[in-house]
């Protein structure tokens, strides 16, 4: 078993950087990103019996350049492909050992021109090394759907003309956003899943912190992936306390506290606290800093709800938009009274982008039960618990309301 997680984790980091070293030989990353997939299922058979090769990164190349030799040999267009690849010498283990193209092909697969789900599973699969069946599953998905949409978003990233090369400088921002936010989503898929029965998917959440920490290892000196990381550490930590033992979901009020992860608490900590104090503060840093004060907070009635409500004026300052007003409803109720946080969530009644999800009506059930509305606050909670296709937060929502009574 040890000897299996020890090929998975090498064969995640090897993933990418074989993908990239096959794209910059053989341009074509469609056909690359399928040949690496089948050289790291092959690996993955292999190498628990035989043993791990001296230069796993030549043998995974050597492998996947043989897997396209043999593909396009087989084409109906052999003899012009043919003539290219015999241009194409297998890769020796000097030369897959001398370089990383991680970074590309992390930009790559988050590409402006596909989709966010598109960017979701390419990234899993190209960056993360997951199987198409393991992207699927996680996101409760049929596998032959989802083979579509990465099927699907090769073929956009390929009509786009993306090159295989780092965004220039002046796009460089903008494509980190989007690389980062691709990043989260996937923590937050797997922290709080959409859908099914598990509250969370812990798969997700460390492929999202592993991938976060090799983004951080590149770009070392961009604060809003050393935010982004320390965000995703001080949310993951209270992963164990989240849920009681038969599933169900525990609210941040009422954790046990001591199941806390108080060292990744404190690597969080460090990581915010670093950032914040290197320069312009960004959207990441901030929610970062909010998740901070929650776990440095001894129990949660010696949470500091003024400095996160000060903190959640910044994020609105810096990054505006619903979810950072629900949230800071939350803060506004904690120090100002459950009135003024149910005022602050009527100006987001008319948003669009708030009606098909349940937290809105969640948090408003949980400022009405504040506020002394028992019967509002049932009707809230059961508006919220219809929305949701999570089963823990359904239950959760549904308890909440029966406790309110009928």
């Amino acid at each position: 078993m040890k000897d299996d997680r020890q090929v998975e984790v090498l064969l995640r980091e090897l993933a990418p950087q074989v993908i990239g070293l096959l794209v910059r030989k053989h341009r074509q990353f469609d056909a690359c990103e399928d040949a690496v997939q089948e050289a790291l299922l092959s690996a993955a058979q292999q190498w628990p019996e035989q043993g791990i090769p001296d230069s796993p990164k030549s043998w995974l190349a050597t492998v996947a350049s043989r897997r396209l030799v043999d593909e396009w040999r087989s084409e109906s267009a052999r003899r012009r492909r043919e003539e290219n690849s015999a241009l194409m010498d297998l890769a020796g283990p000097g030369e897959a050992s001398t370089s990383d193209d991680t970074l590309t092909v992390l930009f790559l697969c988050c590409h402006p021109s596909l989709s966010a789900p598109s960017q979701l599973a390419l990234t899993l699969r190209a960056v993360g090394g997951l199987t198409t069946g393991e992207i699927a599953n996680a996101f409760l998905v049929p596998e032959s759907t989802l083979a579509q949409r990465i099927s699907r978003a090769k073929q956009t990233i390929k009509k786009a003309g993306a090159e295989f090369v780092l965004p220039p400088a002046g796009e460089l921002a903008e494509r980190l956003r989007v690389v980062l936010q691709v990043l989260y989503l996937i923590f937050n898929e797997g922290y709080t899943t959409s859908g099914g029965p598990d509250l969370h998917r812990a798969d997700l959440t460390a492929e999202a912190i592993r991938l976060t920490r090799l983004l951080r290892r590149l770009m070392p000196d961009e604060d809003e992936v050393t935010g982004l990381l320390a965000l995703m550490l001080l949310t993951d930590a209270r992963r164990d306390a989240r849920a009681g033992d038969d599933g169900s979901l525990v609210p941040l009020a009422e954790q046990d506290r001591s199941l806390w992860n108080t060292g990744t608490i404190a690597e969080g900590v460090s990581l915010v606290s670093g950032a914040l104090e290197a320069g312009p503060v960004g959207p990441y840093q901030v929610q970062a800093a909010i998740a901070a004060v929650h776990d440095e907070a001894a129990t949660a009635a010696d949470t500091d709800w003024s400095q996160i409500l000060a903190l959640y004026d910044v994020l609105e300052k810096v990054s505006p938009g619903p979810v950072v007003t629900l949230n800071r409803a939350v803060a506004v109720a904690e120090v100002n009274g459950p009135e003024a946080g149910l005022d602050l969530l009527a100006t987001l009644d008319d948003d669009s982008r708030m009606s098909q999800t349940h937290r809105l009506d969640s948090v408003r059930g949980h400022l009405l039960e504040l506020a002394g509305d028992a019967v509002a606050a049932r009707e809230a909670y059961l508006r919220a618990a219809r929305k949701t296709a999570s089963e823990p937060e359904k239950q959760y929502l549904t308890r909440r309301a029966e406790r309110l009574g009928s």
